[in-house]
């Protein structure tokens, strides 16, 4: 007995230690952004500021006309909530035919698709690019959406979460004269809402994040998102510290927010069966 609980101690010490190393540097960064330039130059250490001051927000977002924060941030909440609709709406039908509709060359086809994961990334982008071009969707918010709403491991995960639910279900509902697409709307969709808020939060994320893609289709300063923007004020104010660690600050609000609303439904998530009652 005694043994257990100088293993818990040591390991709530160990897990606190760890909990210190991955918070201390955002900690750092929002007391920075309340420090002046000089200030933060200074030679030696001090994490809290000895004079606050907003300057740097101020700064960021209205006092630089060739650097628009508030347009790239407002740019970055259409394109990923646009583009995490569209993931949500493919995935989940696509997740569904996987599992549930009997057609010829079903499973070859998945093992296909499951194959195409093993190919990085990166050499889509040459035929990526070609496609908006031909498309005309260069320099717009589609180029940008639409790409990457079919995302292989999303499919995977929202199959393998559908696989757990029994298929009495859907028999019950066809005994009650339900089609297809009742039995996925009023049965299936209800069920794997947990594992489709975690989609909903790995694509929101991944959309917000991305760097690569936009700055290679989208040329106009204003349609920029803020990931890509940061770059450009990095490069702006390289002098100035505070002003890019604010714009670093302001593009995570949006991403923790989620992750504390949805860290709920991640856990359920992580069972099969979590939709089952």
């Amino acid at each position: 007995m005694k043994q257990n609980r100088v293993g818990k101690i040591i390991a709530f010490i160990i897990l606190a230690i760890v909990c210190l190393v991955w918070i201390f540097p955002l900690v750092w960064a929002v007391l920075t952004s309340f420090k002046s330039d000089i200030e933060i130059q200074k030679v030696g250490f001090s994490l809290f500021p000895k004079h606050w001051t907003i300057e740097n927000y101020t700064k960021l977002l209205f006092g630089n006309d060739s650097s628009p924060v508030l347009s790239w941030f407002i740019n970055s909440l259409i394109i990923s909530l646009s583009h995490t609709v569209l993931v949500l709406f493919i995935v989940s039908f696509a997740a569904y035919g996987y599992t549930r509709l009997t057609f010829k060359g079903r499973d070859l086809l998945f093992s296909i698709l499951l194959g195409t994961m093993m190919f990085p990334s990166v050499m889509n982008l040459i035929p990526n690019f070609k496609i908006v071009d031909t498309l005309g969707w260069t320099n717009t918010f589609l180029a940008v959406i639409v790409p990457g709403a079919a995302g292989v491991y999303n499919i995977f995960l929202v199959r393998q979460f559908i696989l757990g639910i029994p298929k009495e279900l859907d028999e019950s509902a066809v005994v009650d004269g339900a089609n297809e697409f009742q039995i996925f709307y009023y049965i299936i969709l209800p069920l794997i809402r947990p594992v489709l808020t975690v989609v909903a939060l790995f694509s929101f994320t991944g959309s917000w994040n991305d760097f690569l893609w936009p700055s290679i289709v989208i040329s106009d300063i204003d349609k920029l998102p803020i990931t890509p923007g940061l770059q450009l004020l990095q490069g702006q104010y390289l002098t100035y510290p505070g002003i890019g660690t604010a714009g670093a600050l302001l593009a995570l609000i949006p991403t923790f927010i989620l992750y504390l609303i949805a860290q709920k439904s991640f856990m359920e998530s992580m069972s099969l069966q979590s939709g089952i009652k």
